[in-house]
């Protein structure tokens, strides 16, 4: 899946294919995580938020399993 880079102080990229629901976050640690079930409304509300680390603790880290892929 490709990621759109952010400029973020944790996070390095988000990618997201509404066919499947699935939203990837790539981490400045190198880690990457997937999360299933997630709106495109909600990766709209990511995408655009003036803090998406701050939008990612509250919306998506606590609403939403994650499985780590790296």
């Amino acid at each position: 899946m490709e990621r759109k880079r952010i400029s973020s102080s944790k996070i390095r990229g988000i990618g997201y294919d509404p066919r499947t629901e699935t939203l990837e976050i790539e981490f400045n640690d190198g880690r990457v995580m997937e999360y299933k079930g997630v709106s495109s409304e909600v990766h709209r509300r990511f995408t655009a938020a003036p803090s998406p680390v701050a939008f990612f603790e509250d919306k998506i880290e606590e609403d939403y399993t994650g499985r780590r892929l790296r």
